[in-house]
């Protein structure tokens, strides 16, 4: 029996109920395991910069306790090819979601009203996982 691969995700968001209720909806509905979390930009980026081979995507919120989600973004620039980067926030305007392209983000979705696109976007990078890390 095949068991679905899991996508080892670390999450950057300061709001405590927010990330815990996140990482419940993923684990239980996209097949995300959650591999650690941070609510400040130097702790995002001393996590994911110094574990490259421990994750495969990266969510991030742009407004936290201490920095900001561009900091973390800028630091995971030159990641490995297989992982993304997706930012998600309450102010995913349209400057926002620009300036995270040229950050090389991956996804942006609005805390407000993507959730559900959010989901469908781990799904199908979970389906993809086992061909991308074969390489």
């Amino acid at each position: 029996m095949d068991t679905p691969v899991k996508l080892k995700t670390y999450i950057v968001e300061d709001n405590a109920t927010i990330r815990e209720n996140l990482i419940g909806t993923l684990e239980e509905l996209a097949a995300v395991e959650s591999v650690g979390v941070a609510d400040t930009e130097e702790e995002g980026k001393q996590w994911l910069t110094s574990k490259p081979a421990q994750w495969d995507m990266a969510i991030i919120d742009l407004f936290l306790r201490q920095g900001s989600g561009l900091g973390v973004l800028a630091a995971c620039r030159n990641r490995l090819p297989h992982q993304r980067l997706v930012v998600l926030s309450n102010y995913a305007t349209p400057d926002i979601r620009m300036r995270c392209a040229q950050l090389g983000v991956d996804a942006v979705f609005d805390k407000s009203n993507e959730i559900d696109d959010l989901i469908d976007y781990c799904i199908a990078q979970g389906k993809a996982l086992p061909d991308v890390r074969a390489h």
